[in-house]
């Protein structure tokens, strides 16, 4: 635990840079790279930076995108039947049924109003007591 904790206080004051760092980085290039390169070098960083920027928020876009596409997933339409049913208006419209058709059709109504001879009642039994 200790040796965690003093290894994450010597990590932190590390990262940490202040003033005094900066201006000796910014003198250490200077010396390097000169004045004349400095500031080309300055606007390729600043290019660098706005492109990587500009392509994380894109990215990240993309993702939420995706997540509410996901969160939001549409449910099924129920479509009508692709033809109307086979003894409605707009079937006989468009699609006229046969003369044979017609007449089955006709002769079917008649046949079920017609007295069908019935079977006889089953005998009716007491039960068993």
């Amino acid at each position: 635990m200790r040796v965690a904790a003093a290894f994450r206080r010597i990590y932190d004051g590390c990262m940490n840079l202040g003033f005094s760092e900066m201006v000796f980085l910014f003198i250490l290039a200077l010396l390097i790279f000169g004045p004349r390169k400095l500031p080309e070098i300055g606007r390729q960083i600043g290019r660098f930076m706005n492109e990587f920027k500009r392509a994380s928020n894109e990215f990240k876009a993309q993702i939420e995108s995706e997540i509410n596409s996901i969160e939001t997933e549409v449910t099924p339409q129920i479509l009508p039947p692709l033809q109307a049913p086979l003894n409605s208006l707009a079937s006989r419209i468009f699609n006229p049924p046969s003369a044979a058709r017609l007449e089955a059709a006709e002769a079917a109504p008649a046949a079920a109003s017609a007295p069908a001879a019935e079977p006889p009642p089953a005998p009716k039994v007491a039960p068993d007591a």
